[in-house]
């Protein structure tokens, strides 16, 4: 996460070449789309991999059975994990299917794959009685019927000392740092971190922690890793104690999240 919450790109003001059009871009492990922002909206979506995107205010990990809508002028940075593809509905104000004004997740169903699959083909140029063309409006009528999911993402701290916690914890998922530690680094106690952490994310440190953790090992997970592995990678002393950590935040476990995934 290099640089985080720093790099910007001005924001975009050209309109789209269509009021609605699709994007599918192959991506390698580690690949980054850097810190912008657009008049469009844009709809977010792994075709085969997993997508995390980050705002100024929240990180998401998106698995292939998630989406996450991100409305005009939301600053966001994508990061591909794994090798995959990542694909994008663009869509100008005047047509957005939801009032929804901030990022907001909901389920990818095949019917809704399959359309956007359809649209991206024909890219950003296609004729007005094209397969593209008549694949919209069913598109957008799928999105119009998507019921958001509740699922927030992680919150990302506004202090600056507290993202580089965040971008440290990132990096290396099983760190056992503790806020006295970075307190001794910062030229604060711990207790002021505490408490600027329960102030910007709404949380403690250690179920934050607890978030961002599942956040990365859904993207562990997804890529092959077996729970065993996964809990050994993120510090936990058994395969039983992570799965607890994963179902108190998530409501399942990691094999039932990712089937349903």
């Amino acid at each position: 996460m290099s640089d985080f919450l720093r790099k910007r790109f001005p924001n975009a003001v050209r309109p789209l070449p269509r009021d609605v059009y699709v994007q599918v871009t192959p991506f390698r492990h580690g690949e980054r789309l850097i810190w912008h922002r657009h008049r469009h909206g844009q709809l977010v979506f792994a075709v085969r991999g997993i997508v995390r995107v980050l705002t100024s205010t929240a990180i998401w990990t998106l698995p292939p059975s998630r989406a996450l809508w991100l409305p005009s002028d939301v600053e966001h940075e994508l990061h591909a994990v794994g090798d995959g593809q990542m694909g994008n509905v663009y869509m100008e104000p005047r047509v957005f299917p939801w009032d929804w004004t901030t990022p907001t997740v909901i389920l990818v169903t095949p019917l809704m794959r399959e359309l956007a699959l359809t649209v991206s083909r024909d890219g950003d140029s296609y004729g007005p009685t094209s397969r593209a063309a008549l694949s919209v409006p069913p598109l957008m009528g799928v999105l119009r019927d998507a019921a958001p999911v509740p699922e927030r993402g992680v919150p990302v701290p506004r202090d600056a000392r507290l993202q580089a916690i965040c971008e440290h914890l990132m990096n290396d998922p099983a760190s056992k740092l503790t806020l006295d530690f970075w307190g001794e680094q910062f030229g604060v106690s711990g207790r002021t971190l505490a408490r600027h952490f329960q102030t910007d994310t709404g949380m403690t440190f250690v179920t934050w922690r607890q978030h961002l953790r599942v956040s990365e090992a859904i993207s562990t997970l997804a890529l092959g890793s077996s729970v065993a592995a996964t809990a050994d990678a993120f510090g936990y002393a058994s395969p039983s104690a992570f799965i607890a950590m994963f179902k108190q935040v998530t409501g399942r476990t990691p094999q039932r999240y990712l089937a349903d995934a």
